[in-house]
């Protein structure tokens, strides 16, 4: 008996002729997580991992933070597949087991074996009431589910499963640019556009002496638990400071946050043109502040033609806390460092601006010159998951 690893596809086993490109994405992103702690297998249905007992509980922890895998289970390979070796296999390893209820599930994809699936199943379920005392079967809410897998050169046995985070694989679907503040929202914004295959690189706007060396490593810190996803995440910083202070000083107060806004979606649609991101991901919520009102958002967008994705637009503060603490960002967003969002937040800020408004306003300041100079002189810093993030020296 061999001590595999197998992962279950799950929703990519929906994507028919494009299977095989998800699953090869897949394959390479598990690949580059583990390293050489593993060798990794695949076919058309499920995946394999061979790895040495050592590492076993490493490699299906990292697993678990891998988008495109349904379900994740501890696998028994049988080369002989004659009845009695898979009884005799299947009460050792039950031995060890404490149950009191089960069911026998029986896939065969190997057409030609001389029992079919619910024959089978029905011998094994015979064989282990008789072989274990006090079990019962219960095919509604077992405890112990035992799963045969009769393939063409092999037996697979397993039990229950892990669940994994599902989704596809990182990179499938493209690229994608975060606007990635230091609040709640945005790193769980991250986290569910990583999850439906994009790649994504990140951008932050600081605004120096107004915001502090503190408020930029909490976003630093933020983007590492993304990479734990995401692989790796570059990080775009943007110096904001001249524009944040030309609108301030020329702007009309309650316009603040929709100038300010409008500014930094055309720097973000300018970075993502530049480094081939298909759409920009925030963490805008519908209602939730004075420029995420239905209004706000429609006149904020219009200065980008390029797609915005809102992931929690939809989801109340709760919801949104619950993810992030989830994912094990909400104590690090919730430190007391003010980003480009909050310094400066007029008391009354407009709710339901208008467009003309706003495109007068904004000719008020040369922000077209600032903005050019905003993304040249923007610093890139690529953060891993395994960085000890020594943040004097990243800069």
């Amino acid at each position: 008996m061999e001590k595999i690893i197998t992962i279950k596809y799950g929703e990519l086993s929906t994507k028919k002729d494009n299977r095989n490109f998800f699953i090869k994405i897949l394959n390479n992103n598990i690949a580059k997580v583990l390293g050489d702690k593993a060798l990794v297998t695949y076919d058309f249905g499920r995946m394999f991992i061979k790895v040495n007992d050592n590492y076993f509980d490493e490699v299906i922890n990292k697993l678990q933070k891998v988008f495109g895998i349904h379900e994740i289970v501890v696998a028994y390979k049988l080369s002989n597949k004659d009845l009695d070796s898979i009884k005799n296999n299947l009460l050792e390893l039950l031995n060890d087991k404490e149950f009191k209820t089960f069911k026998v599930e029986v896939k065969r994809s190997d057409k030609n074996y001389p029992l079919n699936s619910v024959e089978l199943s029905k011998e094994l379920g015979s064989f282990i009431l008789k072989s274990i005392p006090n079990l019962k079967v219960d095919v509604h809410n077992p405890e112990m589910l035992i799963n045969v897998e009769v393939r063409l050169n092999e037996i697979l046995i397993y039990f229950n499963g892990l669940k994994g985070l599902g989704g596809y694989p990182v990179s499938s679907l493209g690229k994608g640019i975060l606007m990635l503040s230091g609040g709640i929202d945005s790193p769980v914004a991250g986290y569910l556009a990583i999850k439906r295959g994009m790649k994504l690189e990140a951008i932050y706007f600081e605004s120096p002496p107004h915001t502090s060396e503190a408020a930029l490593d909490k976003v630093k810190k933020l983007a590492q638990k993304l990479a734990v996803y995401n692989n790796d995440i570059k990080l775009h910083i943007i110096n904001f400071t001249e524009i944040q202070e030309a609108i301030y000083k020329n702007i009309p107060k309650e316009y603040l946050i929709t100038i300010m806004r409008r500014m930094m979606y055309r720097i973000s649609a300018i970075v993502a043109s530049r480094i081939n991101a298909k759409v920009i991901v925030n963490g805008e919520s519908i209602g939730q502040v004075a420029s995420q009102t239905l209004t706000s958002m429609s006149v904020i967008n219009e200065v980008v033609s390029i797609p915005v994705i809102r992931p929690v637009a939809c989801f109340d503060k709760l919801e949104i806390i619950d993810i992030a603490k989830k994912i094990d960002t909400f104590e690090t967003s919730i430190l007391p460092y003010e980003d480009c969002c909050t310094i400066f937040v007029p008391e009354h800020p407009v709710i339901n601006p208008d467009k003309t408004k706003a495109r007068e306003y904004e000719k008020l300041i040369n922000f077209e010159e600032m903005i050019y100079k905003a993304v040249k002189e923007r610093k890139v810093i690529t953060i891993s998951q395994n960085d000890e993030l020594e943040y004097q020296d990243l800069l």
